[in-house]
């Protein structure tokens, strides 16, 4: 994607129109961009000859790449469906990327399990391809994500009410397991800016229950810097 003058008012006119309307995609995506790149940076700068970071970065590989996998379904279970019901074919590009996002991520998940099976002498070569391979499905995604945050924004704006939208949210957030949700929470609180961050933790504390709410304060906070800590007690109250 080229930043080029059409592009920037674009993303200009997004940014100002999600400062009065509900985002949905905002802060999901904000923890998609920082799982993703950490996960390609660990792939990166593995040492395929260390047995146990061998298998502890495969094992973060298939975890971002499962992740995704259910984000894809949380979408087109939830928000493609809303995008046809009043704004048929809105969703149409988007819903032609899941199907090679799924094909990729079975793609990706095969080729790190099979860096464990690999001759010693095989590995470099192999986790190199990984690594490549994984950085054009991070690229890919991170413009995939544009598009949502801009064309489908865009359509969700036009045809719902923020009150509309914000069922719609959280009856996606209601579908998501807890353990997936736990991993949701670790990716997404850390990355959001303060406000964005004081905002979701303060509504979790109001809707979920209390032991739910302290374990993800005390998963987050060694991920939060001492200042960004003390920002979110304060604004929390």
């Amino acid at each position: 994607m080229r930043n080029d003058a059409r592009e920037l008012d674009e993303i200009q006119r997004i940014a100002n129109a999600a400062q009065t309307r509900l985002d949905i995609y905002r802060t999901i995506h904000k923890a998609l961009r920082a799982l993703l790149s950490d996960t390609l940076v660990a792939v990166g700068r593995m040492d395929v000859h260390d047995a146990l970071e061998l298998a502890q970065t495969t094992q973060r590989t298939l975890q971002m790449l499962d992740f995704m996998r259910s984000h894809l379904g949380h979408e087109n279970t939830f928000i493609h469906p809303a995008l046809e019901a009043r704004s048929p074919g809105a969703s149409g590009r988007i819903a032609d990327d899941h199907i090679d996002h799924e094909s990729e991520i079975d793609a990706l998940a095969a080729a790190s399990t099979g860096l464990l099976n690999l001759r010693a002498e095989e590995r470099d070569a192999a986790a190199l391809v990984l690594y490549h391979r994984l950085s054009l499905f991070v690229a890919h995604n991170f413009e995939h994500m544009h598009v949502e945050e801009s064309a489908h924004n865009s359509a969700l704006w036009a045809h719902y009410t923020d009150a509309e939208l914000v069922d719609l949210h959280n009856r996606l957030v209601a579908s998501i397991p807890p353990e997936e949700m736990m991993l949701c929470m670790r990716w997404m609180v850390p990355f959001m800016n303060p406000g964005e961050r004081a905002a979701v933790l303060a509504d979790m504390r109001a809707h979920a229950p209390a032991p739910a709410f302290a374990a993800v304060l005390e998963m987050v906070r060694p991920h939060l810097q001492a200042r960004e800590w003390d920002k979110l007690m304060a604004a929390l109250g």
